[in-house]
């Protein structure tokens, strides 16, 4: 079953803005599938996707104090990227998806806001 930091960890976006009501209710229902049912769904994350997450890491600049730690299993993923997807339709979510159902791991986003003063870090693993 979703833990209730990944419920709180929804809400709290939606809260503060970051996402809207609706996209945060497709998350919630996402893990809802996700955990009710990876233990007998037939058509379930690919082996190599069991325990394996993406974090996304925000951190200022100036302090190194964290401001966004979030982590996600990469079961939900996927439903995230088609939400990301109507934000940025140009993201080509199939390719990433496909690179990482083939085992990609590691940081895969490294990005300095000069102007927010915003570290942004994103890995799979």
């Amino acid at each position: 079953m979703a833990s209730s930091e990944e419920r709180i960890k929804i809400l709290q976006m939606i809260q503060d803005g970051k996402i809207s009501p609706e996209d945060g209710a497709k998350l919630l229902e996402a893990l809802n599938r996700s955990a009710g049912l990876r233990p007998a769904a037939p058509r379930g994350p690919a082996p190599s996707d069991e325990g394996r997450y993406l974090r996304v890491r925000v951190t200022d600049v100036v302090t190194g104090k964290a401001k966004v730690s979030v982590n996600l299993p990469l079961s939900l993923v996927d439903a995230g990227m088609s939400i990301a997807s109507n934000f940025a339709p140009e993201i080509a979510h199939a390719d990433i998806m496909g690179a990482i159902r083939n085992g990609l791991s590691g940081k895969i986003v490294d990005v300095i806001d000069e102007e927010d003063g915003e570290h942004v870090e994103i890995f799979l693993d």
